[in-house]
């Protein structure tokens, strides 16, 4: 389940894309899906480039892709090993809330951005991240987790300062968010409790399955719940 909206992008053939900190690799998947571009996933786990490998080969084994090419590479968001100007558009997903030098981070994403080009950015939602926060300390201590809570300004504030131009947002995934309430409500590692438990399936079911009404429901439902906010930007052409 992908976090941005792939008609507020427009990519030309063979455009080059970033999407870092890719985790299992949704998003690189999701651009490979859609257009015929060159997908470079990267991320610091190793555990996470094995599985977005896994998927992007899967989508080559079944077809599932546009004629674009893809690859993967171990990176870190404060050093990318790319040349300025390198990438029509670059995807953060969920990605900033880990990094202790975020001003860092999002001068590299500039940097390697091309003039003109396009950066997507999402970090949890402020509000259902300071409940989470309030509820469950785990949530707060667990490793490698979350270390701050952003606000709309302050993170237009951050990447303005980088060097970037804002476009607009919008708020997604609100059929989460009952899900995380719900583990820092009844134990962050409570999984065997039966709302928890059955929340869980029904959030697979979904992701898999693609139900036609769901996905209309939590549109509908985003700008109250939505767990993430999705922010897109630009690099000025000039």
């Amino acid at each position: 389940m992908i976090t941005f909206e792939p008609r507020k992008i427009t990519l030309a053939p063979q455009a080059r894309v970033l999407d870092i900190g890719c985790g299992s690799g949704r998003h690189a998947t999701a651009v490979y899906q859609r257009w015929q571009a060159f997908i470079i996933a990267a991320d610091r786990s190793l555990d996470d480039l094995t599985s977005a490998r896994c998927n992007l080969v899967w989508h080559d084994t079944h077809g599932f892709h546009r004629n674009g090419r893809w690859h993967l590479i171990g990176a870190d968001i404060n050093d990318l090993p790319f040349a300025s100007g390198s990438f029509d558009l670059v995807i953060c997903s969920e990605v900033l809330e880990h990094v202790p030098d975020h001003g860092r981070a999002l001068a590299e994403i500039s940097r390697v951005t091309r003039p003109g080009g396009r950066l997507v950015l999402s970090v949890p939602r402020y509000w259902p991240e300071r409940l989470c926060w309030r509820l469950s300390t785990a949530y707060v201590q667990s490793p490698g987790g979350h270390i701050r809570i952003y606000s709309r300004k302050e993170l237009i504030g951050i990447a303005l300062k980088a060097g970037l131009q804002y476009h607009g947002h919008h708020f997604a995934h609100s059929l989460h968010t009952p899900y995380w309430l719900l583990k820092c409500l009844l134990g962050l590692e409570n999984e065997h409790h039966l709302l928890v438990r059955y929340y869980k399936r029904f959030l697979e079911w979904y992701i898999l399955q693609h139900p036609r009404l769901l996905p209309k429901i939590e549109k509908l439902l985003n700008p109250l719940l939505g767990k993430s906010i999705v922010m897109y930007f630009s690099k000025p052409a000039s």
